[in-house]
């Protein structure tokens, strides 16, 4: 299904990813579920997330489905109403609502969760509903049900502590997803991944082989149904195709506070730089290193008195929170991303 598409005069380019059991979106030519410049985008296979709100019923805990619809587009009176008066009309509860408006880019952002339990219509109307509205408005959108969750594939090398963190997390159930593959350039980490019952597959690189391993990477990756990849501490520059095929699907922690030091050893370099504060930043990995879309940012005061080693230890902890935050908001499509930018929603 389309709609009409504001022109590129209009609008800057957008991207951003979603999941979706049944996709209501530009046409695309493309094969992966991110948003692409100048509209959105995604693939036609499902890449969804479960979804739905708890709550008490006579003593029993009851499960309401909830589906998440995003937009973003030039600024126009009217728009939130719309969609409002539109999911009211089938019989839909809005949940939650949060909304963003770039004054400077003239640009309107929302985000709304909704409960169709109560929906007197079918999926499809709604679509069409939704679809019509953003045509009227000339907004890009994509509409998730929320059926399954979403399917993560960690990248490491010899660096643990990122990957502890994310399956720790994920088996005390804080993250919503499920983790079917670790891929390592080095065998260490098999056991850490054994531990949790999490398939591990080495691809060795070297300047000859990388394409190569690259594309078994990702065939790989296609066979699982993975949605998301996550860089914890990968220590290769993975190639311009890549990220396009998974663009805006790929999250990056690197180990600055960007555009601070960008590259290798940057907690060296902050040490002879002489810094008070040292950070770490998420981001969408792009073709361009260490440049793309940021997610989330932290930072850990130092000083005169903290050696290298010292900036590595604390380093490593606002690493592994700056990774999970922007993983949690991913994860609930809580992004947005427009240019080389990104809004966030809270969680």
């Amino acid at each position: 299904m389309a709609a009409v598409k504001p022109s590129r005069d209009e609008m800057d380019g957008s991207n951003y990813s979603m999941r979706c059991v049944v996709l209501v979106t530009w046409p695309s030519t493309t094969s992966n579920s991110s948003l692409t410049s100048p509209s959105f985008y995604s693939s036609t296979a499902p890449n969804t997330q479960f979804s739905s709100l708890t709550t008490e019923n006579g003593g029993k805990e009851t499960s309401i489905p909830v589906a998440t619809i995003r937009i973003y587009g030039l600024d126009r009176e009217g728009i939130d109403l719309a969609l409002c008066q539109l999911l009211h009309g089938h019989g839909c509860s809005i949940v939650h609502a949060e909304q963003h408006r770039d004054r400077d880019a003239n640009c309107f952002f929302q985000r709304i969760v909704f409960d169709y339990s109560t929906m007197h219509t079918d999926q499809l109307s709604l679509e069409y509903g939704v679809q019509e509205v953003c045509t009227r408005f000339r907004m890009e959108f994509q509409l998730n049900w929320g059926t399954r969750p979403k399917r993560l594939c960690i990248f490491v090398s010899k660096y643990d502590h990122v990957l502890w963190d994310i399956l720790l997390r994920h088996k005390a159930r804080e993250l919503d997803c499920e983790i079917p593959l670790i891929v390592s350039n080095h065998p260490d980490l098999e056991p850490v991944a054994d531990s949790f019952g999490v398939r591990f597959e080495v691809f060795k690189i070297t300047k000859d082989t990388k394409r190569d391993q690259e594309q078994r990477e990702i065939a790989l990756m296609k066979d699982l149904e993975i949605d998301v990849v996550v860089l914890a501490r990968y220590m290769q520059i993975v190639s311009d195709e890549f990220c396009a095929e998974f663009a805006h699907r790929i999250i990056n922690i690197h180990h600055s506070f960007l555009p601070a030091f960008i590259g290798s050893k940057p907690y060296h370099r902050a040490y002879d730089r002489g810094v008070k504060l040292i950070g770490a930043t998420a981001h969408y990995a792009t073709a361009n290193l260490d440049e793309g879309p940021i997610i989330e940012q932290n930072i850990e005061r130092v000083s005169h008195r903290d050696s290298v080693e010292d900036l590595l230890r604390k380093g490593r902890w606002v690493e592994r929170c700056a990774l999970i935050h922007a993983l949690r908001a991913h994860l609930d499509d809580r992004v947005i991303v427009y240019g080389n930018k990104t809004v966030v929603f809270e969680e």
